[in-house]
């Protein structure tokens, strides 16, 4: 749902947006640590001071150069609904040590989101380290509180809707790409954020109905081997007439039409003994219930000797009754080798029988598919028309998590760094805009961080820009497009004009025109090139001032 207003008022939440997807977002989702720094913000009487924090990662997941960022709706769904209830409360002060002071508690009845602001990366947006996903302002006892909630709702959306787009871009822009993951997917909510992620992503269905239905994402699904297997023989067909496509016939007998049909493939080429009878109970059965969308299982037993004359047996008595066959549905053995010969096979069939289309039927794959599985797939050349992927896709087993952080990097206006021995975990600190320079050919060529008060980069006008910690790693940028990437998404109670959220399908259609206008060598699976993180001149130094301002002196004896 869109949000309507811009801003609220002090007493009230946002009226116009419901909460997360998953009821369990609440202020409590979080950890203990929170609670117990607010308090001391409390007790020291720092919970009103004005902080700003930035939640980035580090380092972009699966070896690639790219992220694409996700989650960022629920968040705004859950600051727009953020309070804590009584209950709440009194869990919290059940969980704190007993002399925290009741006035705490009187604190908490009365915060909500409406001092706070959210600055933003668009949704579906591909984006790189170190750049601020989100900008989060407003008093630091209610900030600190939004840290775990927005880390948890942002790292998982943005692996798996990365995941999603990597999957996408090996299997190509023709390929149909189905999100078959719920049953195996880390619970309900890993299941219902990740069909809605990977659809983010770059797939086109899912077989999870209640993503479905909240999310509007195209279902696709058809059945099981139990399915196939329930079936004894033929006989066990009850009602066995069928309406003609256009309604103005009925054929009585449907299963001999298909028996007759079965003769005729197997005298075709001489090569196909009797076929498993009960898998052609189920296929029969299964394209009376589902005439317009007849989409079958053929590896219940044996995929070329049984499976596929069985199959198409079934969609040449369907053809005679003027429906078309959607295709079928391969889930094990070698795909590649399966794939071509039942290609061929549906060719054969179409020449041979004057059937047109018949051999542009789809052939979809299943069974534990993965990206190293497609890309290994396209090497060795097949005739897969759509992918289902499920455990390698929704659990992001190459990767466990993106490793998403939320630093503080200003309060009270005063900048703030953190410091570590690992550079990479060292902080950039202040109030910071964000901007992705583009180049002549419109690829990306690299994004900059400035202070929030330098002038912002100009179109066609050279800038310097430096990696934040690397000292000779410098370039001169002309760019000939700026984007601005931060923009407001929550505007407290300070009246700016804030984005509207937008449908998920206009999200995903931001991410494929994004991974599409990156250039190529960003892109590969292998040794992809780093794409360039950098900050202004001014900011650098500023850095390394501030860096070398609070790193203690050490003293040699």
């Amino acid at each position: 749902m869109e949000a309507k207003a811009n801003g609220l008022k002090k007493e009230q939440l946002h009226p116009s947006l419901h909460g997360p997807t998953n009821p369990m977002v609440t202020p409590l989702l979080t950890d203990l640590y929170q609670f117990t720094m607010v308090y001391a913000y409390w007790r020291a009487a720092k919970n009103h001071e004005r902080a700003v924090f930035d939640l980035f990662f580090r380092k972009n997941p699966f070896g690639g150069e790219y992220t694409v960022f996700a989650g960022l709706e629920e968040c705004i769904r859950f600051i727009a609904n953020f309070k804590l209830t009584e209950e709440d409360i009194s869990f919290v002060r059940s969980s704190l040590p007993s002399n925290c002071e009741d006035g705490f508690f009187d604190y908490l009845r009365g915060i909500d989101c409406s001092d706070v602001e959210v600055y933003a990366i668009h949704e579906g947006s591909v984006v790189f380290p170190k750049i601020p996903l989100l900008r989060v302002e407003g008093p630091i006892g209610v900030v600190q509180l939004l840290e775990t909630p927005f880390v948890n709702l942002v790292n998982y959306a943005s692996l798996v809707a990365t995941n999603a787009a990597r999957h996408r871009f090996v299997a190509g822009k023709s390929k149909i790409l189905l999100e078959f993951g719920l049953r195996r997917a880390q619970g309900p909510d890993g299941g219902i954020s990740a069909s809605k992620y990977c659809y983010m992503g770059g797939f086109d269905a899912t077989s999870n109905v209640a993503a479905g239905r909240m999310f509007g994402i195209p279902l696709r699904g058809t059945h099981s081997h139990a399915f196939v297997s329930s079936f004894m023989s033929p006989d066990e067909i009850v009602d066995k007439s069928i309406r003609s496509s256009d309604g103005s016939t009925i054929c009585e007998d449907f299963v001999s039409l298909v028996q007759t049909w079965l003769r005729k493939i197997q005298c075709m080429r001489g090569i196909f003994g009797e076929t498993n009878q009960s898998e052609l109970a189920a296929f029969t059965s299964y394209a009376l219930a589902f005439p317009t969308n007849f989409l079958a299982l053929v590896d219940t037993y044996d995929v070329m000797k049984s499976g596929i004359p069985n199959f198409c047996a079934v969609a040449l008595a369907l053809s005679d009754l003027g429906y078309k066959a959607v295709g079928i549905r391969l889930d094990s053995g070698d795909l590649a080798y399966l794939s071509g010969e039942t290609r061929r096979f549906f060719c054969a069939i179409e020449k041979k029988f004057g059937v047109p289309g018949f051999g542009k039927m789809a052939i979809t794959a299943s069974n534990d598919l993965c990206e190293e599985t497609i890309d290994a797939l396209n090497k060795q050349g097949h005739e897969v028309d759509a992918f289902g992927i499920g455990t390698y896709l929704v659990t992001c087993q190459a990767q466990a998590a993106l490793g998403c952080v939320f630093k503080l990097v200003e309060i009270n206006n005063q900048p703030r760094i953190k410091l570590s021995e690992d550079v990479s975990k060292v902080s950039i600190p202040c109030k910071k805009r964000c901007y992705r320079l583009y180049g002549r050919e419109g690829y990306p060529l690299v994004d900059i961080m400035t202070g929030e008060n330098e002038p912002p980069p100009k179109e066609a006008e050279r800038i310097l820009c430096r990696h934040p910690f690397i000292e000779s790693k410098r370039a001169y940028v002309v760019p000939q497009h700026v984007e601005e990437l931060l923009k407001c998404y929550w505007a407290g109670g300070s009246g700016k004009a804030r984005e509207e959220l937008q449908p998920l399908q206009e999200i995903k259609d931001r991410c494929l025109q994004q991974l599409d206008q990156m250039r190529p060598d960003h892109m590969r699976r292998l040794n992809p090139t780093p794409y360039k993180v950098s900050v202004t001149a001014k900011l650098y130094d500023f850095i390394h001032f501030l860096w070398l301002n609070e790193a203690p002196v050490g003293e040699l004896q």
